[in-house]
């Protein structure tokens, strides 16, 4: 069992700050920006500053193009457009469903035998979904909490895929999924959104500034992190850091939009993050026998 590194834990505690503080960002931009188009600008700065470090992927650009579309074209989609009718905090909690998701697909297309604990996480997180929803004051924003459901299990989908990969290294990986899931997102911006031309000439230097953030910082810098740390261990090793994630964007949230998330939507993204922490977290062992329960 390999441990991470001092420096691989700094790589997983800078992923969910710098995800979290995305979130925060690209809340208050899509207030100018249709989200689809933001998220195609994102990705168009990450591939044209990274795709020159990094060899073309022979062996693997039909799967890196089909990760493109489910785990960036898809999810970015998914994801953003649903953060229009919530809070980024709320929205960030409601992303933590990936990790059951990620397990859930695990035991289906994979084969893996989650155990017992696993299956509790995963209850327990769907129930804080579930009282979220149940609350009712969502009104109209439903659509924007299955909009983000949505584009965790996306998300799952992708890192599965991801996990196949051979021979490969992280920066090709993102790199690459950049380059492919720009003009996917920029198809599907045509198709379904409005008034691109204008958002473009309208927006001043924050609004881009947000761009380079979430092209350079939070794609570039965070998935290179990202990838290349579950290119070295499990998901299961390095998945219990993202719990940060929530309490980074909440914070962020309440300081620079002026968000307050009211206490009862805290109460069910607090569930749905015990459920995650059941996932992930390890339990002290009591003996060296060793563990039928993958990690």
């Amino acid at each position: 069992m390999i441990r991470l590194t001092p420096l691989e834990i700094l790589m997983a505690l800078s992923v969910p700050l710098v995800w979290g503080m995305g979130l925060v960002l690209a809340k208050g931009a899509i207030a100018h920006f249709p989200p689809i188009l933001l998220m195609a600008l994102r990705f168009a700065l990450t591939a044209a500053v990274l795709v020159w470090f990094t060899r073309i992927p022979h062996g693997n650009l039909a799967r890196l193009f089909g990760i493109a579309i489910i785990a960036a074209a898809l999810q970015y989609s998914l994801t953003f457009t649903g953060l229009t009718g919530l809070q980024a905090g709320i929205a960030a909690l409601i992303v933590q469903l990936e990790v059951p998701f990620l397990v859930l697909l695990g035991a289906l297309v994979l084969g893996e035998r989650p155990g017992a604990r696993k299956w509790v996480g995963i209850a327990v997180a769907f129930c804080g979904i579930g009282l979220m929803v149940w609350q009712g004051d969502f009104g109209a924003d439903i659509v924007s909490v299955l909009m983000v459901v949505g584009g965790a299990f996306s998300w799952a989908v992708g890192q599965v895929m991801v996990r196949r990969l051979k021979d490969i290294e992280g920066l090709q990986v993102t790199a690459w999924i950049a380059v492919f899931a720009t003009p996917q997102l920029f198809a599907m911006s045509f198709l379904f959104e409005s008034g691109q031309v204008a958002a473009i000439r309208g927006a001043d230097i924050t609004i881009w500034g947000t761009v380079v953030y979430l092209g350079l910082v939070m794609t570039a810098f965070g998935y290179l992190m990202w990838n290349t740390l579950i290119r070295r261990h499990d998901v299961g090793r390095v998945a219990p850091f993202l719990l940060l994630l929530p309490v980074f964007a909440v914070i962020g949230g309440m300081l620079f939009l002026g968000e307050e998330p009211r206490p009862e939507k805290l109460l069910g993204g607090a569930v749905i993050l015990l459920g995650v922490g059941i996932i992930t977290m390890r339990l002290p062992r009591r003996s060296r026998a060793p563990s039928h329960d993958p990690a």
